[in-house]
């Protein structure tokens, strides 16, 4: 039964040892994934495995809100044409660890990285993969004033989605999608945000190698996981796992063209 993992980060050095042997275990048991960029080199870095892979690996490039390189518009322009890379970010904002003495010149230089990264999506014609943390008053801000420029089917889709239901309808009213990953398969904080977002709107991802879900905690997280996701997923929202199973690798497919 094919899964998609909409979010993970096989290119990370975490899997330096065994990158081969993980994917190839995904992708033998019908798993795909879409490796996200969080800086230039390992946004080059997910771009290399969708070349060495002749299907189910796919990349998104960006450059994460707490990354302070400079961002090479051009260059990103230029990887985001290629035809694997099926959405732009890890891009948005992060407030978690801003020293207060520090907000205001930090915010404005993490939305001026967002727009940027809103500016590739508009001319590429793909996704945002959106990151969001402690930060989702300004995510919508922001999006108000551009998504109506926003071309793809699909015009984002909010990663690891932490917040409340009134966010989730503000996304909802935008046309994004949310993925879940390995907390819901141990907090049950989110059961009433994963069953009032409509099914067509959820995609599952690892975020590996981190947040390892049950049974596995403890352990490096892998895309083949993302199974245990799907589960808890159906049992939060009472519906067949097969079901799940086929629903959030369809949204998947929608919202990255796959």
């Amino acid at each position: 039964m094919k899964l998609i993992d909409a979010h993970t980060h096989v290119q990370l050095r975490q899997f330096n040892p065994d990158r081969d042997e993980v994917i190839k275990r995904a992708v033998e048991q019908d798993i795909w994934m879409v490796n996200v960029g969080t800086t230039r080199k390992d946004s080059q870095a997910a771009v290399d495995l969708c070349e060495a892979y002749a299907e189910g690996v796919f990349a998104s490039i960006g450059q994460h809100p707490d990354e302070r390189e400079i961002f090479d518009y051009d260059w990103y322009m230029r990887t985001g044409a290629h035809e694997k890379v099926v959405a732009i970010g890890e891009c948005g904002l992060d407030y978690y660890r801003v020293e207060p003495h520090l907000f205001n010149d930090e915010r404005d230089r993490q939305i001026e990285l967002f727009q940027q990264h809103i500016e590739l999506a508009k001319e590429l014609g793909k996704p945002l993969m959106v990151h969001c943390r402690e930060a989702f008053s300004d995510v919508k801000s922001v999006m108000r004033k551009e998504i109506g420029d926003l071309s793809a089917d699909v015009p984002g889709i909010l990663h690891f989605f932490t917040g409340t239901k009134e966010d989730a309808k503000t996304f909802l009213d935008f046309g994004f999608m949310f993925t879940f990953g390995g907390l819901i398969t141990f907090n049950r904080e989110f059961d009433e945000i994963l069953r009032y977002i409509p099914k067509e709107r959820i995609m599952i991802e690892t975020d590996a190698p981190f947040v390892t879900p049950d049974p596995y905690r403890g352990k490096r997280n892998e895309p083949a996981y993302v199974i245990e996701v799907a589960k808890a997923l159906a049992e939060v929202r009472r519906a067949p796992f097969e079901d799940v199973c086929k629903q959030t690798t369809q949204n998947a497919k929608s919202a990255f063209g796959i």
